[in-house]
């Protein structure tokens, strides 16, 4: 299967389906991200216990690959400690920048489909919108270089 499939199939199946798009009553961690270029908006509910993300929910609008992006993002996070979902935020981010290693693309799993996103300027903001929003969550915001 080719990546452009493998992108379209991911996104289509997170944006229509997203497992992880609902309001999170017990969250200790809530923040709202926006993006203004475009109006895409979401707000961001951790449970985290014991240092470890038990659990993660979004509520919000925006386009397929805002929506879907959070989605894959909670998919990988769920379950690893804040320093393990930095790490994988810190891959996604230099995947976009094309900094990544085929070995750290890896560890990315259906993100990586995102990774033809660095090659569409305007989409970039929508991608990494949730990903920024958790970073800023948990505290280590990175530095835009």
């Amino acid at each position: 299967m080719n990546n452009r499939t493998f992108y379209n199939e991911v996104l289509t199946d997170h944006n229509r389906y997203p497992g992880h798009k609902e309001k999170l009553a017990d969250a200790n961690l809530v923040l709202e991200g926006v993006n203004p270029s475009c109006g895409d908006d979401i707000v961001l509910q951790l449970r985290v216990e014991d240092g470890r993300i038990a659990e993660g929910t979004f509520t919000g609008d925006g386009c397929a690959i805002s929506q879907a992006s959070v989605d894959i993002m909670l998919d990988l996070v769920i379950g690893k400690t804040k320093e393990e979902a930095m790490h994988l935020a810190d891959l996604f981010f230099r995947m976009i920048k094309g900094t990544v290693s085929d070995e750290e693309l890896e560890e990315l799993e259906e993100a990586s489909a995102l990774m033809d996103i660095s090659h569409m300027p305007a989409r970039v903001k929508c991608a990494v919108l949730g990903w920024h929003t958790l970073t800023e969550m948990l505290g280590d915001e990175p530095e835009e270089k």
